[in-house]
């Protein structure tokens, strides 16, 4: 009993974060007309870490990290923020709210693909199956989505390097649930942004400080940030490793595509981007199909 509510609590987990994910496609966008992607990064991630370190300060969570191996935590951080940052926020800047989304929902397969060879998680038939038709609905969207002029193939190769490196983030990060906590998760990969991308800001603004600073004095640019910050950062990946904690990687990363149906409506309602009726039914495909992985998960 106590195994099926620890169940309930992370499938609300992902629910939760993937709908804010989905919002962040809009927020980054916002973002990115204003600053060039490194300061982005670097602001999203130093303003993360530094409220993890607040969180820390309240005494209300730990960081154990002596005598642990760290080795392949850092090789977490690389691959997300780092790796998958880069590639989402490139492959943004040189597409649609729309295409972005549709293409960061081919997450799933890859994670659940990889997820068999390396975690011993061998999904069932009927999860590949309802798999096929949540991607199905993201393919559809994508197709619809053609005709609007915002197929770029740097866009395009951006993305795919975000798909593989939010693959490989969930199968890490699932590898590493019994070791280390998903705060202790979230805090790394937050320092991590935040060392890494924070220098590439500063190569892009010459090494100025109040250019680097100013664009935090525009209100929509604060605001977009901010999102970024405490719920598509800090709440949304601290989430994401508890989900991935007692979910397997299938179970998880499938909720991806329940991004792509909140960016599709946020691209459509909030910046007029395309949307018909056509866009509504393979939205009801992907959320089919994530029901349906979760349904036909093995009992054990």
């Amino acid at each position: 009993m106590n195994r099926d509510r620890q169940k309930i609590k992370a499938l609300l987990a992902t629910i939760v974060g993937h709908v804010f994910w989905g919002f962040s496609f809009m927020a980054s966008r916002t973002a990115l007309d204003r600053v060039p992607v490194f300061q982005l990064l670097s602001h999203r991630f130093l303003l993360a870490f530094l409220a993890m370190n607040l969180v820390l300060l309240t005494g209300r969570f730990r960081l154990e990290l002596k005598g642990k191996r760290v080795g392949m935590l850092l090789l977490l951080g690389l691959m997300e923020p780092v790796v998958y940052f880069i590639g989402e926020q490139y492959g943004i800047l040189h597409s649609s709210t729309i295409f972005s989304g549709v293409m960061i929902a081919t997450i799933p397969i890859a994670a659940t693909l990889a997820a068999g060879p390396i975690l011993k998680e061998k999904p069932t038939a009927g999860q590949l199956i309802f798999s096929v038709i949540s991607v199905g609905g993201v393919i559809g969207i994508g197709l619809l989505n053609r005709s609007t002029g915002t197929l770029d193939i740097i866009g395009l190769l951006a993305l795919v390097i975000a798909v593989a490196s939010a693959a490989a983030y969930s199968l890490i990060s699932r590898s590493q649930s019994a070791s280390f906590s998903p705060f202790e998760r979230s805090y790394v990969m937050m320092a991590f942004g935040a060392a890494v991308f924070t220098p590439m800001a500063f190569v892009q603004t010459g090494w100025s400080l109040p250019a680097y600073f100013a664009p935090l004095a525009l209100p929509e640019y604060l605001a977009a940030v901010l999102y970024l910050v405490l719920f598509a950062s800090v709440i949304c990946y601290f989430l994401s490793g508890y989900a991935l904690t007692y979910l397997t990687v299938a179970e998880e990363s499938v909720f991806s595509n329940l991004t792509t149906a909140v960016s599709v409506f946020a691209g459509a309602v909030l910046l007029h981007e395309p949307f018909s009726w056509l866009s509504l039914v393979m939205c009801l495909l992907i959320l089919i199909g994530i029901w349906g992985v979760q349904k036909t998960a093995p009992k054990n």
